[in-house]
């Protein structure tokens, strides 16, 4: 129960309130958490996942293809109507893992799996010039640079370099929808173009 103050010209206040009017004033929210439990946490697991970047690449990759080995399924029940339920699954084990955010054209295997979303910039292709001199960020200054992380990730990563390549802007129109389906979907089309390509070729 929170605890009443009493106040010298007014009513009085919780201590809760005088907690939120203490906390620094920011655009950026992160997803389902308040800043004082950001602060609270210290990005434990996210900087976890950035740590262990090598580790969750290699089990990725696995993931895709298994979900990639289940584009039958996917597609005989129906790709939007598997969305919801895998959307659901997604949104609490990235969010968990990443703080992610749905942007729905997930990129964390080229960021080190750091997830360029949470800048508060949402910028997809490096730092901005306001890093501040301690690594953290110049809108929040207890926030590691997310782009800061994503490099440090990448070195620990087989592909580490795909951190090179340019990202496209940030399709809005995809926001809430499931990045792993999107992604099986267009390796399973790629993959059946490269097979009637060959077939044609053989013909």
């Amino acid at each position: 129960m929170s605890e009443t103050i009493p106040g010298k010209d007014g009513p009085a206040v919780t201590q809760a309130t005088l907690v939120k009017k203490a906390a620094p004033k920011s655009d950026y929210k992160p997803a389902d958490v308040s800043p004082q439990r950001r602060v609270q946490r210290s990005f434990a697991v996210r900087l976890w996942s950035i740590r262990h970047s090598r580790l969750l690449e290699w089990f990725y990759s696995r993931f895709a293809n298994m979900f990639l080995l289940l584009h039958p399924l996917w597609k005989g029940i129906g790709y939007n109507r598997v969305e919801g339920p895998i959307k659901f699954v997604e949104k609490r084990v990235k969010g968990f893992m990443f703080d992610c955010r749905m942007c729905g054209q997930c990129v964390l295997s080229s960021t080190g799996m750091s997830c360029p979303m949470n800048c508060p910039k949402q910028l997809r292709n490096g730092p901005c010039g306001g890093v501040r001199a301690n690594g953290n960020c110049e809108v929040e200054p207890d926030m590691p640079c997310v782009w800061v992380k994503a490099w440090e990730g990448s070195r620990n990563m087989v592909h580490g370099d795909k951190i090179l390549d340019v990202q496209k802007p940030v399709d809005q129109s995809l926001r809430e929808t499931s990045a792993w389906l999107r992604v099986t979907a267009q390796a399973a089309a790629a993959r059946e173009a490269a097979a009637n390509a060959k077939t044609g070729a053989s013909a």
